[in-house]
């Protein structure tokens, strides 16, 4: 682990308190241009998404009705209602993006697949980088236009991880908290974003941004402030 791995993952609550929890479970509300531009507009304005902490798997509840909730692995995703009945399912879910621009419209199956290993790799980040395949390498800080100085890693996620892309940018402030996330969402092939976080709370011991905005990131490495791609707000986090 490099010196600044180890650092940020204190600064998030520690290596040892994280392992003791199996799951995090998180009430959030989003937003953004993209759900419409999918034509699902308020699928998950109002929802709750559990993750598991050490293994790749998440569901979110309700999902496009009180009874429905969705299961999510890197090979399958699925909606299933109260009673465990599958109404929904997709072998090999990252293959049904093939071909689709940003204004290609998503089932729910699209949405679950990525909302799915989206909030996995935010709640699980920065602890998921010690785990087997991550590899991380530290880069010259930033200086951002306010003067912070952000250290920064570039994580490359294994094969075996649904996420936006294999390699990832990260953002850290003085305090070691997270700042920024850049990647490209290869299932929306829009290109680049900057996806920012915010107002830190400490829930269990792990510190987790409750304020999330994503924008995308022109040529010139700028960010187009005007256009939020993604909200996320969360209301409340339970680790167990």
């Amino acid at each position: 682990m490099s010196d600044l791995a180890a650092h940020v993952i204190e600064a998030h609550g520690g290596l040892d308190r994280f392992r003791r929890y199996e799951s995090v479970t998180a009430g959030f509300r989003s937003g953004g241009a993209l759900w419409g531009l999918k034509g699902r507009e308020g699928i998950l304005s109002q929802t709750t998404v559990r993750v598991d902490l050490h293994r790749q798997h998440a569901s979110h509840h309700p999902f496009t009705a009180p009874d429905l909730r969705t299961s999510f692995t890197a090979d399958r995703v699925a909606v299933v209602d109260d009673q465990g009945e599958v109404r929904a399912e997709r072998r090999a879910p990252r293959q049904a993006f093939e071909g689709h621009t940003l204004a290609t419209p998503w089932d729910d199956l699209h949405v679950a697949y990525f909302a799915g290993y989206a909030m996995w790799t935010y709640l699980t980040s920065p602890f998921s980088f010690v785990s087997p395949g991550f590899r991380t390498e530290e880069l010259p800080p930033l200086t951002t236009e306010e003067g912070e100085r952000w250290s920064r890693l570039k994580v490359t996620f294994p094969d075996r991880i649904a996420t936006h892309s294999r390699e990832q940018l990260f953002h850290f402030g003085e305090d070691g908290l997270l700042r920024r996330h850049d990647y490209t969402a290869e299932v929306i092939n829009a290109g680049p974003a900057a996806h920012f976080t915010s107002d830190h709370a400490d829930f269990g011991g792990i510190m987790v941004p409750t304020r999330r905005r994503v924008h995308p990131l022109n040529e010139d490495g700028s960010v187009s402030r005007d256009i939020e791609l993604v909200t996320i707000d969360i209301d409340d986090v339970t680790f167990a």
